[in-house]
């Protein structure tokens, strides 16, 4: 076995500058590292040790954040209040202007006038859902990069959080129906930022990975010769799938903490029957309110679930900063710079590309379909929060359960990143292909009660796995130090992908007018998107050629 220096060889964490030596240390170890039990070379990267090592009450308000932006409003009960305005607001085409969508024997469509025109209240939907996804996209491409230059990422995901608090507590006043178009702008900025916050949120977690005390240990048997890199990179990966798996649960734990707490008006009779009950509710994700004789008043405006554990991680996240923004260069203007850079170098990291491709595709399926189903899901239960709110609870506690349970048989077994997504990976296909059914029975296929506790229980016990995992993959494939860069790509490939199915679903639901037309369209976009990650990206060697691009990069 040859020798080598290993000597952490990454930039000063405060000024971003390599000495001669630092840059003679980090030649040494970004260079070829020889296995022990491969002839190959094995490149693995390397650690910044002036980094402050996590602590255990850094971790937990890490995974507090995540508890309470656990997406009940943003992802639930807004599109929920959104769509039942809408509908309000709109009329049956078939029996004509002034009649209602919801009335004794109305034909089951809905419209409401859109510019020269009548657009259907599903197309309306899925257009703001596209809207948001395309604000998504200028967000991430444009400032996504910057913040892993000096402590702008920081800052990045409390701009973000504070407007989604923002947009929520300005649902209070989605009173009426005639406020329909106000409830979809809200929509769309709620949505944009809870995005965002998604994004930013776990560009964080790979380097936590990195700096956990049993990492930092590794690291040191690794430059010591006591495990192989085979051995270390299997282990770190564990690491960071076990943050990833802990801060999902999480976020499942705090949905159903808040579901629990929405019962707390939604049950009551004083509260249940009040036509602003909805309201109420959304501002309890936010807020706890008390209700007394058809007025409300805000208990505590500070005491809110998502601020109360979400503010700890602003407060207790250790320095850990990129380096200095480069001379000549601006904020908004690096990332489209870098994104070009590494486009430009694909040939060295191609399975980093073609995952984030096929996530683009495979994201694009889930998120629409998920949206398709609400929607069908919405007009089977009459926009009753009380039942959502319900279903929200199967979803999550199943989520919480699921979630521990695959993170426990992968550390059992030690089985890697990818078979574990393969698994989960497998479901997201067989939601479209259940909705298709419907299109030529009633029986099935999305038109029944039963069938959507179903769907949430199976979304609960697959796809929160499904999205630990797949954000492992990205970990895993991201280049070290360029974490929010590759965050954000991969933000646009899961939360921003979604520009191309809302559109071609409510073009075809506009031409049909049947909702369940566009299941097909989704089982297709997943199954060829799955299939790409099945047999086309290599974890292994992916993660290598990105140690290697980010320390060609870094020199």
């Amino acid at each position: 076995m040859s020798t080598m220096s290993r000597e952490p060889a990454f930039e000063n964490a405060q000024t971003g500058q390599m000495t001669m030596k630092d840059s003679e240390a980090s030649n040494s170890q970004l260079a070829a590292v020889s296995d022990k039990q491969d002839t190959g070379n094995v490149l693995i990267a390397s650690v910044n040790k002036n980094e402050p090592l996590v602590t255990r009450r850094e971790l937990w308000s890490y995974y507090l954040y995540y508890n309470g932006d656990c997406g009940v409003a943003p992802l639930g009960y807004t599109q929920t209040l959104f769509q039942g305005l809408t509908t309000a607001a709109g009329y049956d085409p078939v029996a004509g202007p002034g009649s209602s969508c919801t009335a004794p024997g109305a034909s089951g469509q809905c419209v409401v006038p859109w510019g020269s025109g009548t657009k259907s209240v599903a197309s309306v939907v899925l257009v703001a859902n596209g809207i948001s996804f395309a604000i998504m996209t200028a967000i991430f491409t444009t400032i996504g990069s910057a913040g892993d230059y000096g402590t702008f990422g920081r800052w990045l995901l409390f701009a973000v959080t504070i407007v989604c608090w923002t947009a929520q507590y300005a649902c209070m006043a989605l009173t009426s129906s005639h406020r329909w178009k106000l409830a979809m702008g809200l929509f769309i900025i709620g949505f944009v930022s809870y995005g965002a916050t998604l994004v930013f949120y776990a560009a964080a977690f790979p380097r936590l990975a990195r700096n956990t005390p049993h990492s930092r240990r590794l690291y040191e048997k690794f430059e010591n010769g006591e495990i192989s890199a085979e051995e270390y990179e299997r282990e770190e990966s564990l690491e960071k799938n076990r943050i990833s798996n802990i801060s999902t649960m999480h976020s499942n734990v705090g949905y159903v903490v808040t579901c629990a707490l929405n019962l707390a008006l939604l049950l009551p009779p004083a509260t249940a029957n009040s036509p602003l009950v909805d309201n109420y509710v959304l501002a309890l994700w936010v807020s706890c309110y008390f209700w007394r004789n058809e007025l409300f008043d805000m208990a505590n405006s500070d005491n809110t679930y998502w601020v109360l554990l979400g503010i700890w991680w602003f407060i207790y996240q250790l320095p850990r900063p990129g380096p200095p923004l480069p001379k000549g260069e601006h904020y908004f203007t690096i990332g489209w710079k870098q994104i070009w850079t590494a486009l430009k170098t694909y040939e060295h990291m191609p399975y980093t590309f073609v995952y984030l491709f096929a996530f683009f595709l495979l994201a694009d399926g889930l998120n629409t379909t998920g949206t398709l189903v609400s929607i069908c899901q919405n007009a089977q239960f009459s926009f009753s929060f009380l039942t959502l709110t319900y279903l929200g609870l199967s979803q999550a506690i199943t989520s919480t359960i699921s979630t521990l349970g695959f993170w426990y048989i992968q550390r059992y077994w030690k089985i890697n990143t990818k078979t574990m997504f393969i698994i989960t990976n497998v479901v997201t296909i067989l939601i479209p292909l259940w909705g298709m059914i419907g299109i030529w029975t009633d029986q099935f296929g999305f038109h029944n009660a039963w069938e959507f506790w179903a769907y949430n229980v199976v979304f609960g016990l697959f796809q929160a796995p499904y999205y630990a995992f797949s954000q492992t993959m990205m970990a895993e494939l991201s280049p070290p130090g360029f974490d929010n860069m590759f965050f954000g790509l991969f933000g646009l490939s899961n939360r921003a992908s979604s520009m191309v199915g809302p559109n071609v679903i409510q073009a075809i639901i506009d031409k049909t007018g049947n909702n369940w037309q566009g299941f097909p369209f989704l089982f297709a976009l997943c199954t060829a998107a799955s299939l790409i990650i099945w047999f086309v990206v290599d974890v292994k060697k992916g993660r290598r050629d990105a140690v290697k691009w980010a320390s060609s990069q870094r020199n």
